[in-house]
């Protein structure tokens, strides 16, 4: 599927090729989920999300947390690949192909306000839409008209947006009824690109403060995952940290 290399990090098999190395044939299907630091302490408290990202077939780092955590406690230095960065590298591949892509998630507003964008910016690309019932848990019936209506466009690439961990969730106990190649969980994305929120322009992006500036713009929403959950994480690091190092120490002492 892909020229990929990936390095454990608490276990989770992160990518560490870019983009530009994926290669996905006609014969498979392949999920591509994200990993931050909100993501992986939300997954060690749910085991059956731990799960969900373990089999992913590619785990993107998609954060300064992830990309920090890789250089201090594995001394590998990787780039961020945010859900943005895979829906643009995609929609790139599809507007040469003349590829078709399905929306699954959000609002129909946001939906309409992506539908526009690609019609501009990727014209040779196929589009469909579908915006599911706003609610925590979805009935057979709910499942069975996603499936429905995303089968019956049959995509190349499906983009799940929904939030985590209810996308990555969804997408693993129905993947293998869907229709399609390649199935991206990205969240924000959808809110991004149609423009409903302002995504961080590339200056913050940059200098790796994309999460402070969302931070500012949407307080209520975003500060248990970066104000709560984020030093949660810089713990753990931390705590790893010490540990190889005593380990280090340990080792040096009985030669």
């Amino acid at each position: 599927m892909a020229k990929n290399s990936t390095l454990n990090l608490f276990e989770y098999p992160i990518f560490t090729s870019t983009l530009d190395q994926v290669e996905v044939d006609n014969k498979s299907k392949y999920v591509i989920n994200t990993l931050n630091q909100y993501s992986y302490i939300i997954a060690e408290k749910n085991p059956a999300f731990k799960k969900v990202l373990l089999e992913s077939d590619i785990l993107l780092p998609d954060g300064v947390g992830i990309v920090g955590a890789v250089k201090i406690l594995l001394g590998k230095k990787i780039k961020k690949i945010a859900g943005a960065d895979l829906h643009s590298y995609m929609l790139n591949i599809m507007n040469l192909k003349g590829g078709k892509c399905f929306y699954l998630g959000s609002s129909v507003e946001t939906l309409e306000g992506i539908r526009n964008r690609l019609s501009v910016e990727y014209p040779n690309i196929q589009v469909e839409l579908h915006s599911p019932p706003f609610k925590d848990n979805f009935t057979e019936e709910d499942n069975s008209d996603m499936i429905k209506h995303i089968n019956a466009f049959k995509p190349d690439v499906l983009f799940v947006g929904m939030t985590a961990p209810k996308q990555e969730t969804w997408v693993y106990h129905n993947k293998h009824k869907l229709d399609v190649k390649v199935i991206c969980s990205i969240g924000a994305v959808f809110d991004f690109y149609s423009e409903t929120v302002k995504r961080p322009g590339k200056f913050w992006i940059n200098l790796g403060l994309e999460w402070f500036i969302r931070l500012l713009n949407e307080p209520n929403h975003l500060w248990k995952r970066y104000l709560l959950y984020g030093p949660v994480f810089v713990h753990k690091v931390g705590k790893e940290k010490f540990s190889l190092m005593l380990k280090g120490k340990a080792y040096l002492g009985d030669k």
